[in-house]
């Protein structure tokens, strides 16, 4: 492995735990439970917008 390589990997390393540090519970969850009614919600409005164009 190069050594930029060996940097880049160390740094994306470090700021994704640096991130994880700052993150709570809370947030975590608050996020996947938006991420799910989201995908409710598209998988609802693709269903919806399918049987429309059927009945065009």
């Amino acid at each position: 492995m190069k050594a930029n390589q060996q940097v880049s990997i160390g740094t994306t390393g470090g700021t994704l735990l640096g991130i994880l540090g700052q993150l709570g519970l809370h947030d975590v969850l608050k996020t996947a439970v938006l991420a799910a009614i989201g995908a409710v919600v598209s998988f609802g409005v693709s269903l919806l917008l399918q049987r429309w164009q059927r009945r065009k």
